[in-house]
């Protein structure tokens, strides 16, 4: 990936997350995430009850969108998206949480961590 691209996804911002419905339809709703560039890897830290993660669950092949909008830029991760509640990858989750906002996530019951696996990026994001 880009190194401009790189700068641009560790920007404290939020993005917003598209998951398919049944229907085909979106499921857009906004999202605190991480980036790991070595693994090509975004993590939203949800509830496995939220919508957003049910939808992964259910159709585990289809693929999932993430986009940061800041001003003018934004960066587009498109890719395969898993769910899981495994206490490591949830802690790994947690920390790079902290590491780009410097706050925890909410500390809810059935705390779980969407992986997406970003296998096509596009955007405009350099300043």
């Amino acid at each position: 990936m880009h190194p401009a691209a790189e700068r641009f996804l560790a920007l404290n911002a939020i993005g917003t997350l598209s998951t398919p419905r049944l229907d085909g339809s979106p499921h857009v709703t906004p999202v605190r995430f991480t980036w790991d560039g070595q693994a090509r890897l975004a993590r939203v830290m949800t509830v496995g009850t939220r919508r957003k993660a049910r939808k992964v669950a259910e159709n585990p092949r289809a693929w999932v969108s993430l986009c940061q909008l800041v001003g003018y830029r934004w960066l587009t991760l498109e890719g395969p998206a898993t769910v899981s509640d495994d206490l490591g990858r949830v802690a790994e989750g947690i920390r790079r949480y902290r590491e780009r906002y410097g706050s925890s996530p909410p500390d809810l019951p059935g705390l779980v961590v969407i992986e997406i696996a970003a296998e096509r990026v596009m955007g405009q994001y350099a300043p």
